[in-house]
């Protein structure tokens, strides 16, 4: 026995683990599944990588990675093995092809790389089939309950306050007003976070359900304060609006002002990932497979303060991230003087 099990209470002897990346792509994805086959190859067990998701469990796209196999990978931004959308996992048919498909290559877990709609979908795929599943969260907007970090959030933060810096130098060149839309959803951590450290004047997140009002208060602040440019930040579908809707209501209630709309879009998700995900991604995936080992299954891996954590699926899916009122009340306080 490998003298690294030894201290495992349980241990499921399992000859063969599957990873996949599934959902849109994070950068750290390719240091998880890195870590991932070389776990697998430390414990003695097989892997295999899954292309394309659950699509690729479906069309049976499936390739063996040993340790040799994911060398150079864990630099790179968005994921080599791919990923997809995939309707026909939704169907039972579909699941029952991929569970065929898998049984062919000996697979008997998986680790499944992705956010709350993988999850979901693993989760049921267990309860029909019986492989367990260990799941990485891989998603930039950090909004799955159970972990303090997602991988590729770090990332995308570095990538939103780098442009942001890009922006504000035309912006105080040019006596402009910048809204400048970041992702996030229903989620506004990228935005809050991003904003405080680009030094926006106003952030615009679904969290605090800001009005136009409030919008148009931040910015007569800032020119009573000597501001001659502003950046203001936007969460993706903020409860005003689009960006553009936003950024036409200030021009409407100041004619005067110079006013630009940035949409940074999927550049967010690219990119070399951080040393900070590049750590999470080892992390997490040796994690995962220590964890299969130990007979867990249908859980996330998480990291709660320095430490590694697990979080049933149906937790992890369910609830969501609270957002810290406190940095909320520090962007207020930094942006009003």
């Amino acid at each position: 026995m490998n003298r690294s099990l030894e201290s495992f209470e349980n241990i499921t002897k399992f000859k063969t683990i599957g990873v996949f990346t599934s959902g849109g792509d994070s950068p750290g994805m390719n240091s998880a599944v890195r870590a991932v086959a070389r776990t697998c190859a430390f414990h003695g067990v097989q892997c295999i990588g899954i292309e394309q998701g659950y699509r690729g469990m479906i069309e049976n796209k499936m390739i063996p990675l040993g340790p040799r196999d994911v060398s150079n990978i864990v630099h790179r931004g968005g994921t080599f093995l791919r990923t997809a959308r995939c309707k026909e996992f939704m169907e039972k048919s579909g699941r029952k092809q991929a569970f065929e498909n898998l049984k062919k290559h000996g697979v008997e877990a998986l680790v499944c790389i992705g956010g709350d709609g993988s999850f979901t979908g693993a989760n049921i795929f267990e309860q029909e089939f019986g492989i367990p599943t260990l799941g990485i969260p891989g998603t930039i907007d950090n909004d799955i309950f159970g972990t303090d970090f997602t991988l590729g959030y770090d990332t995308a933060l570095n990538t939103v306050v780098e442009a942001v810096d890009k922006i504000r130098d035309t912006a105080t060149s040019h006596d402009r007003i910048f809204f400048v839309e970041v992702m996030g959803r229903d989620a506004g951590f990228i935005a809050l976070n991003a904003g405080i450290a680009s030094g926006a004047t106003q952030i615009l997140i679904p969290e605090t359900q800001d009005t136009f009002e409030d919008v148009f208060s931040a910015l007569e602040t800032a020119r009573k304060n000597g501001k001659t440019s502003s950046i203001v930040l936007v969460s993706e579908k903020d409860e005003l609006g689009s960006v553009f809707d936003i950024a036409k209501e200030a021009k409407n209630h100041f004619p005067d002002y110079d006013i630009r709309v940035t949409v940074l879009g999927h550049i967010q998700r690219g990119g070399a990932p951080s040393c900070l995900d590049r750590v999470l991604g080892a992390r997490f995936g040796v994690a995962a497979v220590e964890g299969l080992l130990q007979g867990r299954k249908n859980q996330m891996v998480g990291v709660k303060g320095q430490d590694i954590s697990y979080t049933d699926f149906d937790k992890a899916v369910k609830q969501h991230n609270p957002l810290d009122n406190s940095m909320v009340r520090v962007a207020k306080i930094l942006a009003g003087t």
